[in-house]
């Protein structure tokens, strides 16, 4: 089953309840909600807090994803402030397994997201201890930009070393995709696609109808 994961990246800040509502009303699996520290990616956006409060009216899946280093050092307290997954970068974390098992211990589902030059073999120790890859297809810090095309190569490997192994790790892809692309990023191998740009840059409810068609006609093939 293919999963929508709306990011509110591109959400309006000043009214995001009713923006996490709307997605959620019309059938968005999870809320994608992107942690930036200013330092691993060149923005800055939200913090526990902040989550915490999301947690308190959101009621579909919290998918965090920390573009920060040391993420270890706050994975107890995004997990205590509802996250549901939590997502930390493969270029941030030297002690990978035990930052994997700490999200672990915290009743959290773990992911690893890499980043479009990062190669798919720095998770050949990893990978079976994940509940999801992230697949970075733009370069992470800002939203609104475009797909970089040589990262459905990288799905497609991704997809055929999970199946190699029979896995049923989650392969989520994130960067510039749109209702024109997605098609794409779901056969080379995607099964949770996050979309910020392309949902809340137009109707967000339409959008959302019109990734979920699209998602229904490919699971039909």
């Amino acid at each position: 089953m293919i999963k929508l994961a709306p990011s509110i990246l591109a959400a309006d800040f000043a009214r995001l309840k009713e923006e996490i509502e709307v997605v959620e009303k019309v059938g968005c699996d999870y809320i994608h909600i992107d942690v930036m520290d200013g330092h691993f990616v060149p923005n800055l956006t939200l913090g526990p807090p902040v989550l915490q409060s999301i947690s308190k009216y959101a009621t579909k899946p919290l998918d965090v994803h920390l573009m920060m280093t040391e993420p270890e050092k706050y994975i107890e307290l995004f997990a205590k402030a509802g996250a549901d997954i939590l997502t930390v970068h493969i270029e941030t974390c030297p002690h990978l397994h035990r930052t994997i098992q700490q999200i672990r211990n915290a009743n959290v589902k773990a992911a690893v997201a890499l980043n479009p030059a990062t190669p798919l073999h720095t998770l050949e120790c990893i990978i079976e201890e994940l509940d999801m890859v992230l697949i970075m297809s733009v370069n992470p810090g800002f939203g609104g930009q475009k797909f970089i095309p040589s990262s459905l190569v990288k799905i497609q490997q991704l997809r055929q070393e999970i199946e190699r192994r029979g896995l049923k790790t989650m392969i989520q892809v994130d960067g510039g995709i749109d209702l024109g692309n997605v098609e794409s990023v779901i056969q080379a191998g995607a099964n949770v696609i996050v979309a910020g740009s392309a949902i809340y840059n137009h109707d967000p409810v339409t959008s959302v109808q019109q990734f979920k068609q699209i998602f229904k006609n490919e699971a039909r093939k």
